[in-house]
Formats: C-alpha cells, sequence, structure tokens
C-alpha cells in the first residue's frame, strides 16, 4: 500500500516505511526525532523547478510534465528506481512531503506510481 502524508502530521505506525521525498528537510522538524525511514532527496524536482512552480495552482499540469520529464533522467531516474524497488518489497510506504497544498511533487510521485 502506498499512500501520502505531510511531514507535520505525526507519525503513525500504520505509515509503515516513510520516505521523505523533498529536495530540502521540513522546517521547523529535527532529523533526529521525526521518524523518517529514507530521505530520497534526489527524486524531488530540481530546484529550479521547484521555485518556478512555486506550489502554484494554476501551473500544476505544467509542473507535472516538467517534473515527469525529469523523472526519466539523471539521479532522478535512479531515484524512481531505487522508490520502486522499495516498493517492491515494503507492504506500506508513505511518502512524506512538506507542502501545504495538496498540488506537489508527492502527488506527481504517487500517480506516478500507481497509474
Amino acid at each position: 500500500m502506498l499512500q501520502l502524508k505531510r511531514a507535520y502530521l505525526p507519525a503513525d505506525d500504520s505509515d509503515g516505511y516513510r520516505i521523505l521525498v523533498d529536495r530540502l528537510w521540513p522546517r521547523g522538524k529535527s532529523k533526529e526525532t521525526e521518524k523518517i525511514d529514507l530521505w530520497l532527496k534526489e527524486i524531488a524536482p530540481s530546484a529550479e523547478l521547484r521555485k518556478w512552480f512555486n506550489h502554484e495552482e494554476a501551473k500544476y499540469p505544467e509542473f507535472q510534465a516538467k517534473y515527469r520529464e525529469e523523472l526519466r533522467s539523471g539521479t532522478a531516474k535512479e531515484a524512481l528506481e531505487k522508490l520502486q524497488e522499495i516498493l517492491s518489497k515494503q507492504t506500506g510506504v508513505t511518502l512524506v512531503y512538506s507542502a501545504k497544498s495538496d498540488y506537489n511533487n508527492a502527488q506527481v510521485l504517487y500517480d506516478l506510481l500507481t497509474e
């Protein structure tokens, strides 16, 4: 089972294996106390794409296309393959993100992985 969860919500046993999929660590959260099993920052959108998008809902369709293109090459492609391998081995995985909006890279990853 794959699910999404915002980093600012408490971790739960039902989360399973928790993977942070943001390039930046969530503000105000401690790396020592957070229940993150893997920080897969290489899978996050490039800094350029992230700054361009700025979580603006109107840009989301174009962001999705550009981000999916990034996931087809370089370190992002390798990170996606690593994520797919983890999903094949773990019964429960939660993609953790820090964005306030539902229009974010974790949602794009979720949609891609559940198609």
